[in-house]
């Protein structure tokens, strides 16, 4: 059980190894282009990984707080609503990139500093 634990954690890692990605990348592309779609995938990656690292807790004796990972899932929704909404428009307002970026490294924060 501990090696499906830490495979998980490390997808959860990659997840948002793309997200940052994603931002880097969006950065460089044309302004006014609709996010590309490593958003929803690493936003996916990071939302199926943690709900099952939370759901494996009791089974591999983890004990987690609820609070954090509540906080941490708005943030991410956040990221992947405002990521699917402007996917599908045609352009996009030049603070889409910025939010993004700034809601991931919130993200990060929260879950390195948050003890």
């Amino acid at each position: 059980m501990e090696f499906v634990r830490l495979l998980l954690v490390f997808l959860h890692l990659l997840g948002m190894a793309v997200l940052v990605g994603s931002f880097l990348v969006q950065r460089r592309a044309t302004a006014g282009g609709p996010p590309n779609a490593g958003w929803l995938h690493g936003a996916g990656l990071q939302l199926v990984t943690g709900v099952t690292l939370q759901l494996l807790g009791p089974a591999t004796d983890q004990d987690y707080d609820h609070m954090k990972l509540g906080i941490k899932l708005l943030v991410l929704v956040a990221i992947g609503g405002l990521a699917l909404a402007y996917t599908l428009k045609k352009t996009t307002p030049t603070w889409l990139n910025p939010t993004l970026g700034g809601l991931v490294v919130l993200n990060v924060g929260l879950a390195v500093f948050w003890t």
